[in-house]
């Protein structure tokens, strides 16, 4: 049969726009597919700060990330809406800590000793990453997609063979719909509320992730302040909870009492695409129906900011092969 596109890609989060870019700059036509525009995606409500939340080390992960964060610092240089290079630190309590595995994707990581942090801290990590504000890249990036001949289909598909009468290919960045629209039972919600406050002058992105209370991070943005956090699994509510928002102020004013009184903006809950065994990024064996080549992209959890590029590109690459 005559297909319009050569590839569809089902999905407008982070991931799904990314990798419709990267087919669309190597020559491919290529529609979107989404049921709900990217401001309602769980991208929409990510704080978006590049680092590998809860991600286990892979040869291929650290490439994505690596991949990803010099395409960020390419784009903040040159000016792309909302992203930013951020410096960071990253707090340890207890005893000393080796450098992480992803530390070489970066070019500036160096160690915090004893003297330079305060208790009940007992040394860190400083570092420079790139800080992406969604609700101004997001549409950047729906925006580029179009301009460059891309094409939106607004339509909630219940089975991925729907989408084979667009193109032979297709890519399933559907995150967490994947659940149901690959049968995959190892993706289930993972739970992320943030208080927005107004910004009292930081700078510097601080995280606490091993404050027993629970995991605790500041970023600032060009207008507020993204206060967390919470990695609730197997929780479908997107209502914010008033008792994890204050929790969440106090561990982030103890972190910083810079905070102290600052105006609350905003409470936001996003049901991250957790994965158990990780990211699936791989060609299905067996597409369905008319399909000809089926693409996995999905399962980021917390970091699909930060393997976004990198794992477009491995997409891009797979679907390039289909010949």
């Amino acid at each position: 049969m005559g297909y319009k596109f050569d590839a569809v890609v089902v999905g407008a989060g982070v991931i799904g726009l990314t990798t419709a870019l990267r087919l669309q700059q190597n020559g491919a036509r290529v529609a979107l597919v989404a049921a709900e525009p990217s401001a309602t995606t769980t991208s929409s409500v990510a704080a978006a700060v590049w680092y590998p939340t809860r991600t286990r080390f892979e040869t291929r992960v650290l490439d994505w990330a690596t991949r990803t964060y010099d395409e960020f610092a390419r784009q903040a240089a040159n000016g792309a809406p909302g992203v930013v290079m951020r410096p960071t630190r990253m707090l340890l309590r207890g005893e000393r800590q080796d450098v992480p595995w992803w530390a070489s994707a970066l070019p500036d990581l160096h160690t915090l000793r004893e003297d330079e942090v305060r208790a009940p801290f007992t040394g860190g990590w400083e570092f420079t990453v790139p800080t992406v504000e969604m609700s101004h890249y997001l549409p950047w990036l729906q925006q580029t997609f179009d301009a460059t001949g891309g094409t939106l289909i607004r339509r909630r598909i219940d089975a991925l063979e729907q989408a084979g009468v667009w193109a032979p290919v297709v890519v399933n960045a559907s995150g967490l719909a994947a659940r149901a629209l690959s049968g995959d039972t190892e993706v289930r919600p993972a739970r992320g509320q943030l208080v927005l406050v107004a910004n009292p002058g930081l700078h510097t992105s601080v995280r606490d992730e091993d404050n027993a209370d629970g995991h605790t991070y500041v970023h600032p943005r060009s207008r507020d302040v993204v206060l967390g956090g919470t990695f609730e699994l197997n929780e479908w509510d997107t209502t914010p909870s008033p008792a994890t928002a204050a929790a969440i102020l106090r561990r982030c004013t103890e972190l910083l009492p810079e905070l102290e009184g600052a105006p609350v903006l905003g409470h936001r809950v996003g049901l991250r695409p957790w994965r158990d065994s990780g990211v699936r990024l791989e060609t299905d064996p067996r597409p369905p129906g008319r399909i000809r080549r089926l693409v996995h992209n999905y399962g980021h959890g917390g970091a699909g900011v930060t393997l976004a590029w990198g794992c477009a590109d491995a997409a891009a690459a797979f679907v390039h092969h289909s010949g």
